[in-house]
This record gives structure tokens, C-alpha cells and sequence, in this order.
């Protein structure tokens, strides 16, 4: 199923941990509108922006999947609304993208790296996008997010 110009649907399914644990990570009908409103205001204007393509690394994860690779328990990724991504070239540009052209996003993730995030998650929702700018880091107790101040 076409989502949009650049992205289909078995892009935000496809999990290598959920086909070596047997886990089926199909997406429920009634989240295909969360995942196509996350391409269609998100993902696809910044493809054509960028000019290059994008890889969905991460997008729709159920409920088991999302357990079992230590996601948080009321991820967006459950609800088709979020997706990590990277463009294999330079996810710092991506990121500034999103901000710079003002794209709806409900929190936008600089995942780990200093200089360049090594993945972006981002996520939108139809209603109530809270434009949350955060950057994940590591230390001897875990995972955290901070807010965090792009320029």
C-alpha cells in the first residue's frame, strides 16, 4: 500500500526482531490513517526537501514488539504515529529541516551522537502536537531525554 510518493506501508511493518522472535508486527486498519498523516505531513515533504531518500529504520511496532526491544510502554510507535529515520548521509541536516520549514511534529528526537544524531525519531499527530524538541543520551543509570535547544 502506497502512502504517500516515497513510502509504503511495508516500510513501517518490517522488523528483523519481529521476524527472528516469530512476532507479528502487522499493522492493525485503524492505525494506517496515523501512519499516512505521519507521511504525508512529516516524512514526505522532508523527502522532498532533502532530495534523498529516507529510510524508515523504526515505524509501527504492536504492543509485544515494542516490549520486547525495551521501547517505552506508551510509545507513538504503537500508534502508528511515529517513526525513527535516517537518510544514511546526514541525520543533523534532516533534523534542522524539520525545524527550519516549520513541519508539524508532535516531538522530534536527536538519538544519541554529538554532532550527528545517529537516528531521528519523529512523531505527529492529528490533533494536539505538542512540538517537543528533545536529545536522548546514555549514562551508567539508563536512557534519558533532555530538552534540547537546536540552532
Amino acid at each position: 500500500m502506497q502512502l504517500s510518493k516515497n513510502f509504503t506501508l511495508p516500510e513501517f511493518t518490517k522488523s528483523m526482531t519481529a521476524v527472528r522472535m516469530g512476532i507479528d508486527n502487522s499493522i492493525p486498519y485503524n492505525l494506517i490513517e496515523n501512519i499516512k498523516f505521519l507521511c504525508e505531513t512529516i516524512l514526505q515533504p522532508l523527502r522532498d526537501l532533502r532530495g534523498l531518500p529516507i529510510i524508515v529504520k523504526s515505524g509501527y511496532r504492536c504492543k509485544i514488539l515494542n516490549s520486547y526491544i525495551g521501547g517505552q510502554e506508551h510509545s507513538q510507535h504503537i500508534k502508528g504515529e511515529a517513526a525513527d529515520i535516517d537518510d544514511l548521509e546526514n541525520n543533523k541536516i534532516l533534523f534542522g529541516m524539520i525545524i527550519h520549514n516549520k513541519l508539524p511534529f508532535d516531538q522530534l528526537i536527536w538519538e544519541f551522537g554529538d554532532k550527528d544524531p545517529e537516528w531521528i525519531h519523529v512523531s505527529a499527530k492529528r490533533e494536539g502536537n505538542r512540538g517537543q524538541v528533545l536529545k536522548a543520551y546514555k549514562d551508567d543509570y539508563g536512557i534519558h531525554y533532555a530538552p534540547f535547544i537546536y540552532e
